[in-house]
């Protein structure tokens, strides 16, 4: 298989918008192990896929005895989830994993987050960070649209997002749902901005399925009821890293989104020490190139992009615009479900 059908590459960078120097004299934060052994659990809310996300946790606890309590589940759902339970006093994370850093900056403003730079921060690119260390993005996904190769011939895909309203893709799509996961949320806000919710209703009347996440929409295509991906990621990333046969990613000549997706530690965390070790952990080379060999690109400079994939700063990008979503987030979801209620 053709690992990726790349439509442009050009020096461009999305969330990413500017490569970090090293910072001269840059000292570390360092995590207490001890002190994190000694609390011996981390509770972890996180979007990382699967398996990936189950990987890293026993990584964790193989490298220090620190148990992982996970919530696994979509960006949104994730964050849902731990707003109603800080907003009720009882916040059940100790550190965070979410795909909207729109979000994350508007939490860091309330004050939410504890800020920790661990080793590697700087070599973190800017803007998948908080310069604080409020937030360091875990991973970068390049979103485009995933096809079945096997059922849609090459001379018949879709090359630029504008395609997919051709009512030859009747029946065809499928993608995730804004509400569950914030990757979607991102990129509903920026393709209504830039071609109108009339390419949502087009995408409506060519009869797109809705499932809740990219977990779904890999599963929904690997068993042959749809074959686009109207929006997602390398289908490796949800195969352990593995090649597919019969699935690649199109790039669309409009450009890809590059969605970071940021981990953080809750002030006044129940377990402190374990959270520090975890974000440290996170960050480290071992759990980055982990990322990368899940076809997912790592947020450090120093690890090479996964096999077959273009680095981050090869591929034109559409802009995100991070307080569009964060303010209209809510407004987005719902005209989303009213078209495809």
């Amino acid at each position: 298989m053709r690992r990726i059908a790349l439509a442009a590459a050009v020096w461009s960078l999305g969330c990413l918008a500017t490569p970090a120097a090293t910072a001269q004299g840059f000292t570390p934060d360092q995590a207490d192990k001890a002190a994190a052994v000694k609390e011996g659990n981390v509770n972890w809310y996180t979007s990382t896929p699967f398996p990936l996300v189950q990987l890293l946790a026993e990584r964790f606890t193989q490298d220090t005895g620190v148990k992982v309590t996970l919530l696994r589940s979509g960006g949104e759902a994730v964050l849902r989830r731990f707003l109603q339970e800080y907003q009720a006093g009882q916040a059940g994370a100790d550190i965070i994993t979410m795909s909207d850093s729109g979000a994350a900056t508007g939490m860091t403003r309330r004050g939410m987050f504890a800020p920790f730079k661990p080793e590697g921060f700087d070599r973190v690119v800017d803007g998948a960070k908080d310069k604080d260390g409020n937030w360091i993005a875990q991973r970068v996904h390049l979103i485009g649209m995933p096809v079945r190769t096997d059922l849609v011939p090459e001379a018949d895909r879709p090359k630029t997002w504008s395609d997919l309203k051709d009512p030859k893709y009747k029946g065809k799509m499928v993608m995730p749902d804004p509400s569950f996961t914030a990757i979607q949320l991102t990129v509903v806000g920026m393709l209504s901005q830039k071609l109108g919710w009339d390419f949502y209703r087009a995408l409506r009347l060519n009869d797109t399925m809705i499932v809740q996440g990219h977990q779904q929409v890999y599963k929904t295509m690997q068993q042959g009821e749809r074959a686009i991906g109207a929006e997602g990621s390398d289908p490796r990333s949800f195969n352990d890293g593995k090649e597919l046969p019969n699935q690649t990613v199109i790039y669309p000549t409009e450009g890809v989104f590059e969605i970071c997706s940021p981990v953080a530690i809750i002030k006044n965390a129940k377990n402190p020490n374990a959270a520090r070790l975890f974000a440290q952990f996170m960050l480290s080379p071992a759990a980055q190139k982990m990322i990368a060999g899940h076809a997912i690109h790592s947020s450090r400079l120093d690890v090479a992009p996964p096999d077959g994939q273009p680095a981050l700063k090869e591929v034109k990008h559409i802009p995100i615009d991070l307080d569009h979503i964060e303010k209209s987030a809510k407004d987005l979801k719902a005209r989303f479900n009213e078209i495809f209620q």
